[in-house]
């Protein structure tokens, strides 16, 4: 991690109100420089710059980041959480139903429109989170 991407970290920590730690910061690059991963990894990527961080140190940093908008956690069904940081713009994701594998899904008409339900039973919909299922090409060629 260089000194750009710790000053943009700073940035980003401060600009939500957090205090800026090291486990903050390198929760954060690890979830900038792996997407989609699982708490697991994300451990281990820390600790290969902050070798005696503990696990509550990495999970409690995850959930301040989560609460604050920085990083998102999803969780598609049967699955454990993982953890990007393109938040904002309502995209979503599809999962291969043999390896895991998660991928980013952009909207597919203009902009969030799956915002517009087709029944919304009296709420106020600010958030969608639509997950497509299936098998990814690696996968599509190893069963092929």
């Amino acid at each position: 991690m260089g000194n750009a991407d710790y000053e943009h970290y700073e940035q980003l920590l401060r600009g939500a109100s957090l205090r800026v730690t090291r486990p903050r910061v390198a929760v954060l690059g690890a979830v900038t420089e792996n997407a989609h991963a699982d708490t697991e990894t994300i451990l281990g990527a820390v600790r290969e710059r902050l070798p005696d961080v503990s696990h509550q140190a990495v999970y409690d940093s995850l959930a301040a980041l989560s609460a604050a908008g920085i990083v998102r956690r999803i969780q598609p069904s049967g699955s454990v959480a993982r953890y990007e940081t393109r938040v904002g713009d309502n995209h979503h994701h599809v999962v291969c139903r043999s390896c895991g594998a998660i991928a980013d899904v952009d909207c597919a008409v203009g902009h969030a429109p799956c915002l517009t339900a087709s029944d919304d039973n009296g709420f106020t919909v600010d958030e969608a989170e639509v997950i497509y299922w299936g098998t990814c090409a690696d996968c599509n060629l190893s069963q092929g």
